[in-house]
């Protein structure tokens, strides 16, 4: 049996020692077809997160809204999404058929989640319908639980530059939540992805070498988002604003920094984190009150450093 890790995935995995759990994990929890839980999950969401990547293999991050129902589910091997996308989201001219293609669904209130990654097999004015080829779940740690609701705004202004900026960095350095898109062109398994990263508050922090530092926490051990990395360390960052609704989409250059390295580098080990990723800002897009939800506060995660969990 094939294994579901392209070479980038594997060679995380063998380098922090889980190779053949990642394996034996794998071969149980990763999908072909969706199962049924995860087709009732997606017909239920408000959002759904979304990577793809433009023709230079840059990713971006998006988020697509509706109301619950906008994303269904006909049969197991196929999602379709009926959302019609804002001209000015950078992700909305790559939805085309045959483009790679990741979705991540978080039902905020519960951080209950699951992922699709898979092809665009149509498009047209209404949304588009994505071909499965790998669908599973993912553990709840470090989601912030959020109750949320439809809140129609009226758009703000469009922004955009390229590198570090005051128009986005308050908003950076504020968040607790961020979404990655990643991309891997290995012929065996590789694809868009997109995958959630949280922390306390201000974990994502700037640093004295003009890139933002934020910490890898221990989570599923498959290491999809940091295996497309070590092989394509450009990635797409969204971060949301979640009480003004504007969404920053900030492409990045990503390192994974091991704990050897730090000394050379001259950073410190941060609470949890059993490695470092430092982001390079490239070309960013903010687009002002465009999230049509409002979320009421947020509980937490047990699971930050600092809980005792």
């Amino acid at each position: 049996m094939a294994s579901p890790f392209h070479a980038g995935e594997q060679w995380v995995q063998s380098r922090v020692g889980v190779r053949e759990k990642a394996e034996r994990i794998g071969s149980r929890m990763i999908h072909s077809v969706m199962p049924e839980q995860h087709r009732e999950f997606f017909a239920q969401l408000p959002a759904l997160l979304v990577a793809a990547s433009d023709s230079e293999g840059q990713p971006f991050a998006s988020v697509l809204c509706g109301e619950p129902g906008f994303a269904w589910s006909p049969d197991p091997g196929l999602l379709c999404v009926e959302a019609s996308m804002q001209a000015d989201d950078p992700i909305a001219p790559l939805l085309q058929p045959h483009s790679p293609v990741g979705l991540l669904g978080l039902e905020w209130p519960t951080r209950r989640r699951n992922r699709l990654n898979g092809r665009i097999l149509q498009r047209d004015a209404q949304g588009f319908s994505v071909a499965v080829a790998q669908a599973f779940g993912n553990c709840p740690k470090y989601i912030q639980a959020r109750q949320c609701h439809t809140a129609p705004r009226q758009p703000g202004q469009t922004l955009e530059g390229h590198g570090l900026a005051n128009e986005w960095l308050g908003l950076v350095k504020q968040a607790d939540t961020l979404f990655i898109a990643s991309h891997s062109r290995d012929p065996e398994g590789g694809g868009a992805d997109v995958s959630h990263r949280g922390g306390p508050q201000g974990f994502v922090e700037l640093g004295r070498d003009g890139r933002l530092w934020m910490p890898d926490y221990s989570g599923n051990r498959l290491f999809n988002t940091l295996g497309n990395l070590v092989s394509e360390p450009r990635c797409g960052l969204l971060f949301i604003d979640f009480v003004t609704g504007d969404l920053l989409q900030l492409q990045a250059r990503a390192e994974v920094v091991w704990p050897e390295q730090y000394a050379a580098l001259g950073v410190s080990a941060l609470p949890g984190a059993e490695r470092l990723l430092a982001l390079e800002p490239g070309h960013w897009t903010l687009r002002r009150s465009r999230l049509p939800l409002a979320f009421a506060g947020h509980d937490s995660s047990p699971f930050l450093p600092g809980t005792g969990v």
